[in-house]
């Protein structure tokens, strides 16, 4: 196998050659994870721990909400978040309910916004109250009918989410968002919708579970097609490759 394949003799012997890829959708990595260590941290923020069982929850929750505003699976689900708790309760919450996850940068501008979005043909948009005056400016000449707003503040702990609106304010930043007509609350949505267990079944090799745009470098920026075993095998590959992990105790 190393002459037709000269890369395998540079393998450590720890990592095997090939893997049986499981066939399902990629949420359910996240269930299975919440099953096997549910009091575990799975993601810190600035200060707060959000341990497996309440992410899966949360996720739960926003699948369930999207399902309850009409959006069918798939239905392409823009996130334009930085690295924040509801981007990855987002990204899993789309996927439990067979959504397409499509990510946006944060840093785009609106002609950048505007042709991802009317090319993905996305129409619902997660996004921050710091962001949404851009979104709005678009919004019009895209497919989105529907804008969930989330906060920094939102999954801040104790009393960092009360002195980050008056940071912003003294900085002149406005986090003013009026919600209604298409526009919903983020934190509302998570608290009012059923935490009911959904995590529909996808044909994984040919099911896109996201489309990741590229830079754009050379010409218009282009979606991605990436299936549930594109990215099964991705996250495999990785925790393979980290071989002197202990399962369980990874940090990322």
């Amino acid at each position: 196998m190393s002459e037709t394949k000269p890369w395998l003799r540079h393998y450590p012997r720890e990592v095997a050659p090939t893997y049986e890829y499981p066939k399902h959708n990629l949420a359910r990595m996240l269930v299975d994870s919440a099953q096997k260590f549910p009091n575990k941290p799975a993601l810190y923020f600035l200060g707060k721990t959000i341990r497996y069982h309440e992410l899966l929850e949360a996720s739960y929750r926003f699948a369930n909400a999207l399902k309850k505003m009409g959006v069918h699976a798939g239905d392409r689900v823009a996130i334009m978040l930085p690295n924040c708790p509801s981007a990855v309760i987002a990204y899993f919450g789309t996927l439990m309910m067979g959504g397409i996850v499509v990510q946006t940068n944060p840093l785009y501008m609106e002609r950048e916004l505007k042709h991802q979005l009317s090319d993905a043909e996305a129409t619902v948009i997660v996004t921050l109250d710091l962001l949404l005056n851009r979104v709005q400016k678009v919004k019009e000449k895209t497919h989105i009918r529907s804008i969930i707003v989330t906060s920094i503040k939102d999954f801040l702990p104790f009393p960092k989410n009360i002195l980050y609106p008056v940071k912003m304010k003294k900085e002149g930043v406005s986090l003013k968002v009026n919600y209604g007509d298409g526009v919903y609350r983020f934190k509302k949505m998570l608290q009012t919708a059923s935490g009911t267990p959904i995590c529909v079944e996808v044909n994984a090799d040919e099911d896109i579970a996201l489309l990741q745009y590229t830079g754009g470098t050379t010409g218009i920026s282009k979606g991605v097609m990436l299936t549930h075993s594109n990215l099964i095998a991705n996250t495999y590959q990785t925790s393979h490759w980290c071989y002197q992990i202990r399962e369980g105790e990874e940090r990322f």
